[in-house]
């Protein structure tokens, strides 16, 4: 079954760049500036933590149409009933993983490496994650970057979603999304700015103009 998701925006979460800032305030505002998927990676959070921060956020988003995802932590997400999760590639296999959720959740997958993407692509995963395209402070376990001409490589690979992380801004968005992909995720040019809602309604419409020239 084909699932239908914008995964033009996506918010990757880390409450550390939320500036002092509530998670779930500045990940609702970031949703009422467009945000259009969630995932909660919270590497310094306990097990408890996780779960109680998931739950709040799936109470409030199941009306908005935003998939919220769970990063690794395939129990939390099946506790607090998110819509899916995204794994690494030192995570829990896929297909125990599609196993253990069904048939209907979403499932994400990181992929480094050119040889990753075409394994992954022999799967029914839901979605590939690029990671990084440019160097990142917030992503620090990742390989070499894929650059702009690595992203239309793996585009030109692959006809599942893609999306791609790391180093993105405004500046550099037009030029990302021109490659072909299906989305960017990012964090601390949503997470870190004074204004999450302001800040996504204007990559929204960097997304959009790019869009609307292809």
């Amino acid at each position: 079954m084909t699932k239908e998701i914008d995964y033009s925006l996506y918010l990757v979460t880390d409450n550390g760049l939320c500036m002092g800032r509530d998670l779930t305030r500045v990940v609702l505002d970031a949703v009422q500036g467009g945000v259009s998927m969630v995932q909660i990676r919270e590497k310094n959070s306990t097990a408890g933590e996780f779960l109680n921060t998931a739950r709040a956020l799936q109470q409030r988003l199941s009306d908005s149409g935003v998939p919220l995802i769970i990063n690794d932590r395939v129990d939390v997400a099946m506790a607090a009933g998110a819509h899916g999760v995204h794994i690494g590639q030192e995570d829990l296999p896929y297909q125990v993983v599609r196993e253990m959720l069904g048939p209907d959740k979403i499932i994400g997958v990181s992929i480094n490496t050119y040889d990753q993407l075409w394994q992954a692509s022999l799967t029914d995963v839901d979605y590939l994650s690029l990671s990084p395209v440019f160097p990142t402070q917030t992503k620090t376990d990742t390989k070499e970057p894929f650059g702009l001409e690595g992203l239309k490589k793996a585009r030109a690979m692959t006809g599942k979603p893609l999306i791609t992380i790391g180093g993105i801004n405004r500046d550099n968005l037009a030029d990302i999304m021109a490659t072909g992909v299906d989305g960017v995720a990012l964090v601390s040019a949503v997470c870190s700015a004074d204004s999450p809602a302001d800040a996504a309604r204007e990559l929204v419409r960097i997304i959009r103009d790019n869009k609307m020239r292809i």
